[in-house]
């Protein structure tokens, strides 16, 4: 029996046992975000939830001005600088507001007035900093727009224009709608060239700690939590130290300085998510570390792009060069068909495989966290379905 009709034989009141672990009743998660999470983490979690580390308290319930969530929090600092490699001259933030709220949090602290910023614009969310700017300077730029080309790659060094030098150079380093990333062949980051004196600002919300990174560029990374560090509520901001302090008067709570000062609790922190991102950071660091996921990352991937490289039925939407290992987007020759497959994925246990609206198709997500068995399992349906549809 094969891969996908095993899964399919197993799928049981509408609760598939894709996972490894028969009959706990669950999917292959493919969402773009919240995404799978470890089962050890999701394990420990659910035993906190009712009583964190002996305590007798329920770690949603947990003060964050106690002794407890003290431990809690420097731990989970630690563990992120440690995943990271990130160096001792950068602030570890926890914050609340999403990604989102860093399209102006970024240049409320860093972009004087009429300051110059450009824009790497490689995806939706790109385009969105990209709109959100001019409420800070009118002379920030797009440096490379992929729009016209559909946003099937990410830029090499000749397609970037600069223009006036700017204060950073914002990018999006993985682009979750249309499966693009910024990387070499072997999987590891590229980063765009930049003008002397300026400094990278990434958006690193769908592929951080999932491949090594040189921080030497950075400025600013931001990410939010529910893809690949943890769940949704929480932020994980890197800013480097220099940059802390604000070029305006700004509110306290949009303040970087403030907020390091105050050890990401200005207000009362999301103490639960930031929990699960120190279980996320463990178990990363039990895996071996950022390296060895790349290597486990890479090799998901392939299995799944194989089937795409050989099919004349399913067309990917990324150029190869650009393919992303996280987001992984492509469709069958018609709207219906791809309709029906995401209906007969769900069948056999495989869930938010549907593409964006804005892309259509399908796209299935495999962060960190997501197993082996899940790409072998989309690999055989597709070709599964290609034999019955093609």
């Amino acid at each position: 029996m094969s891969v996908a009709s095993k899964h399919k034989a197993e799928f049981v009141s509408g609760l598939g046992v894709g996972m490894p672990g028969a009959g706990l009743g669950r999917l292959y998660n493919f969402c773009a975000g919240p995404s799978m999470l470890p089962e050890e983490v999701l394990r420990q979690a659910q035993e906190e939830v009712w009583n964190v580390r002996d305590s007798g308290i329920g770690i949603m319930e947990l003060s964050h001005r106690g002794k407890l969530f003290d431990e809690i929090l420097h731990e989970t600092e630690a563990s992120a600088r440690k995943v990271g490699n990130i160096p001792s001259n950068y602030q570890v933030l926890f914050l609340t507001g999403g990604a989102t709220t860093q399209n102006h949090q970024v240049p409320a602290n860093v972009l004087p007035d009429h300051g110059v910023a450009a824009f790497l614009t490689t995806g939706y969310w790109s385009e969105r900093t990209w709109e959100e700017i001019g409420v800070y300077t009118d002379r920030a730029y797009e440096a490379f727009s992929g729009k016209k080309a559909g946003y099937a790659h990410c830029p090499t060094d000749d397609e970037i224009k600069y223009k006036d030098k700017p204060v950073y150079v914002h990018m999006c380093t993985n682009n979750t709608l249309y499966g693009t990333q910024w990387r070499e062949a072997d999987g590891s980051i590229r980063l765009p060239r930049i003008p002397d004196g300026s400094f990278l600002v990434a958006d690193m919300c769908s592929d951080i700690f999932s491949r090594p990174v040189d921080w030497n560029k950075f400025g600013i990374v931001y990410a939010g939590a529910q893809k690949n560090v943890g769940i949704a509520g929480i932020s994980v901001v890197i800013v480097r130290e220099d940059l802390l302090k604000p070029v305006r008067k700004l509110p306290r709570m949009m303040s970087y300085e403030v907020l390091a000062r105050d050890e990401s609790r200005h207000n009362t922190p999301p103490v639960f998510p930031i929990y699960m991102c120190n279980l996320v950071f463990n178990w990363i660091l039990k895996q071996g570390g950022v390296a060895p996921l790349l290597e486990r990352n890479r090799e998901k991937a392939q299995i799944v792009y194989d089937v795409l490289d050989k099919s004349k039925f399913y067309k990917g939407h990324a150029r190869p060069d650009s393919r992303s290992l996280m987001n992984l987007t492509f469709h069958t020759p018609s709207a219906e068909l791809d309709d029906l497959f995401c209906e007969e994925a769900f069948k056999a246990g495989m869930d938010q495989i549907k593409g964006h609206r804005n892309t259509g198709g399908m796209r299935a997500s495999m962060y960190n966290a997501f197993p082996r068995e899940g790409a072998v399992a989309l690999a055989e349906f597709m070709r599964e379905f290609e034999k019955k549809h093609g």
